[in-house]
């Protein structure tokens, strides 16, 4: 499977963080800059198309513009209503990702893999 993170300037700068599965972009709205072992705060987003995985410019209906912050390939480690779990491959995101719901919020943590040696 493949992800993509987009940065996205409307309307106010946040990372869409896109996962592939079953034929569409799982989405959630990354309020933060993701880095490892560090807690982002995350919203639900509605499902995307695939097409977002290569495309980076203008968003329809005047949203602002989207440019590709990191892309790569992922395993889906577990998909439950309140939390998603997957291993990411990217060039900046690399390491174990868990998505939670906590409330109406969800939070976006990376765990970075150990070093080796």
């Amino acid at each position: 499977m493949k992800f993509v993170v987009l940065a996205h300037d409307w309307p106010a700068l946040h990372w869409d963080f896109l996962v592939e599965r079953g034929g569409v972009l799982r989405a959630w709205r990354l309020l933060g800059e993701a880095h490892a072992d560090i807690d982002v705060p995350a919203e639900l987003n509605a499902d995307h198309r695939l097409f977002y995985l290569d495309y980076e410019g203008p968003v329809s209906g005047g949203r602002g513009s989207v440019s590709r912050w990191d892309a790569g390939t992922c395993d889906w480690l577990a998909d439950e209503p309140d939390r998603v779990e997957l291993e990411l491959r990217g060039a900046k995101l690399t390491g174990r990702a868990v998505l939670r719901r906590e409330g109406e919020r969800w939070v976006f943590r990376l765990t970075a893999p150990a070093a080796a040696g």
